[in-house]
């Protein structure tokens, strides 16, 4: 298996960053994860992880944080370069069921996590192929 490193320049880390690719990204979301997706000039893949206080403490929201870093990291073969992604936590449905939604996140495996981010990489070429292209 090919070594994938993660260093800080392939990282969405600042405020205005994250507002650009949320502002003029493709959305697309399944039961598990929501994705946002917007063309760079980089040449490579960068990503951008948000997870909100409704998951719960700071020790539940790093470990998620976590998860999806590191289903990126090994998934950077995978997904298209020139492209910077947000992840964050889908709240569809959970809204309602409060304590449910946060039971279930404390479930979520690294398997799930990167075959539903795949997932969502697939559904987005998918669905807008003109912007992957390019």
């Amino acid at each position: 298996m090919k070594l994938f490193t993660f260093p800080k320049n392939r990282r969405l880390v600042r405020n205005s960053q994250f507002k650009d690719v949320l502002g003029r990204g493709l959305r697309v979301s399944n039961g598990v994860l929501t994705l946002y997706m917007a063309k760079n000039d980089c040449g490579y893949p960068r990503l951008g992880v948000s997870v909100g206080k409704f998951w719960g403490s700071a020790v539940v929201r790093n470990r998620l944080k976590r998860l999806l870093r590191e289903a990126f990291r090994q998934s950077q073969d995978q997904i298209p370069a020139n492209f910077d992604y947000v992840l964050m936590i889908s709240r569809s449905g959970e809204k309602s069921d409060k304590s449910a939604a946060k039971k279930a996140v404390k479930q979520l495996t690294f398997e799930l996590v990167r075959s539903s981010l795949l997932a969502l990489v697939n559904q987005a070429k998918a669905s807008d192929d003109v912007t992957v292209k390019q």
